[in-house]
């Protein structure tokens, strides 16, 4: 055989294996990428979304000068006997309220206060909060640990998706731009439905890679990996935010309060019990101020004796995020964390995530990751019924498989792959073993399948 034809063979044999991983990647994990990017869609809007839901929660009128901290926890005190009060946050702006959460029988749930009179606005379970549902659903399919392994999953083989879409995409003649960059209108129906699918998937790819990956970090599984890489690797917490040395501690900030990702992991210190009384929450509040923390904050209050004042923020730029320990007994400052404390990947990951909840840039910032949403609805779809358009009348029409062993490059992408996503490495030894196992040696499986 002349060496043209050999060669000629093995991108024919190449082009095949991309186009039936590709394929297999878009039956089994396509639909669940419609739900991420659907779900997160309705996300990227919540701070409008429940600015209007809850308006009766969060408007109030500015009169003067609000009462204490302390007097707005005594009157959910007086609500609300038998609560145990764990959280504060103060309004960011004059017109907001104040919100205590509770803890009762009937599970957390938050109290929203007029600072300015005290008075209630109304209670709401936690478990009843819209956004808090599309964020689970979100980010495990509202299934717990098995959800989250799914979503981690499709999110990783969205990557296998990619990646072989652009190899299906690359264009091999040159045709100028049209079927490239441009669907093509004139070419008929069956062509225009092919550049329906590949050239949008084109444009969203680089948004796509992105949302993945600054999602990931969130995962249960590779995302609680490669976060005690990243606190191993000397990225994590520099002495410098310690009074004192560092605390011997098997506790984590996150354990006790909801804080941002670079401060999961950090040591809870203890503080040290006195006599006296501790501090009272007008106190922390007062030390919040006078430390510049970005309003919104939440105060997380000690639940022991050697407990300490937790404070934690979620602002919309990365840049002003802070994590706060506070001694609850003589109110010294323990740990101060902020962004400018952050190693290099921390910083990057922080940037990450407000990117990816679009507040990083305000309405521009969601307008760009929306798009980037409906983009991949728009691949997912166009994807689907070009299969229903091309699919025999018998079987699904995979693409044929050709020898594994004349594919030495594309084994070690896949491999590639599997390394650093674990799950996916998993997921295509299952499925390398089932084709070749099962559907390469039943003929009634492999004609159901292949084209």
């Amino acid at each position: 055989m002349e060496p043209k034809s050999i060669d000629k063979h093995k991108k024919a044999d190449m082009y095949k294996a991309v186009w039936r991983w590709h394929f297999y990647a878009g039956i089994l994990f396509a639909p669940f990428l419609v739900i991420l990017a659907v779900t997160g869609s309705v996300y990227l809007f919540k701070p409008q979304i429940e600015a209007s839901i809850y308006k009766s929660y969060y408007d109030v009128a500015p009169q003067g000068n609000p009462i204490s901290a302390s007097r707005q926890l005594d009157a959910v005190k007086e609500l609300y006997t038998d609560a145990q009060i764990v959280q504060y946050r103060p309004g960011e702006k004059a017109d907001r309220s104040s919100e205590v959460k509770i803890v009762t029988e009937q599970g957390t749930a938050t109290v929203f206060i007029d600072p300015y009179t005290g008075n209630s606005l109304g209670l709401l379970q936690d478990k009843d909060r819209i956004m808090d549902k599309i964020e689970e659903f979100h980010g495990e399919l509202t299934a717990g640990k098995l959800g989250d392994r799914i979503v981690e999953l499709a999110a990783c083989w969205a990557l296998v998706l990619t990646v072989t879409g652009l190899y299906l995409w690359f264009p091999r003649k040159k045709r100028g731009l049209s079927g490239v960059l441009v669907p093509r209108i004139s070419k008929g129906r069956k062509v225009f439905l092919r550049d329906l699918h590949a050239v949008p998937a084109f444009w969203v790819t680089a948004g796509m890679l992105f949302l993945i990956l600054t999602g990931l970090p969130w995962s249960g599984f590779w995302g609680t990996n490669f976060q005690t890489l990243v606190t191993n690797s000397g990225t994590g917490y520099p002495p410098s935010i310690w009074v004192g040395s560092t605390p011997q501690s098997t506790l984590k900030t996150k354990d006790i309060a909801e804080v941002p990702w670079a401060a999961e992991n950090l040591e809870v210190p203890s503080s040290k019990v006195q006599e006296y009384l501790p501090i009272s929450i007008n106190d922390v509040v007062e030390i919040a101020s006078r430390e510049g923390i970005y309003p919104g904050y939440t105060v997380y209050l000690p639940k022991t004796k050697e407990s300490v004042y937790t404070l934690s923020v979620f602002p919309p730029k990365a840049q002003d995020e802070a994590t706060i320990h506070i001694d609850q007994y003589s109110g010294a400052i323990l740990a101060d964390y902020r962004y400018d404390h952050y190693g290099f990947m921390g910083k990057v990951i922080a940037w990450g995530i407000t990117l990816h909840k679009g507040t990083q840039f305000g309405w521009m910032n969601q307008a760009i990751s929306l798009l980037i949403c409906l983009g991949i609805i728009l691949v997912a779809v166009s994807g689907f019924y070009l299969w229903l358009k091309r699919r025999p009348k018998q079987g699904i029409g995979a693409p044929s498989a050709p020898s594994i062993r004349k594919l030495k490059g594309f084994l070690i992408m896949m491999i590639v792959l599997g390394v650093v996503f674990p799950l996916v490495g998993l997921s295509i030894l299952v499925v390398w073993l089932i084709d070749l196992l099962i559907i390469q040696r039943i003929p009634a499986v492999k004609r159901f399948l292949n084209a």
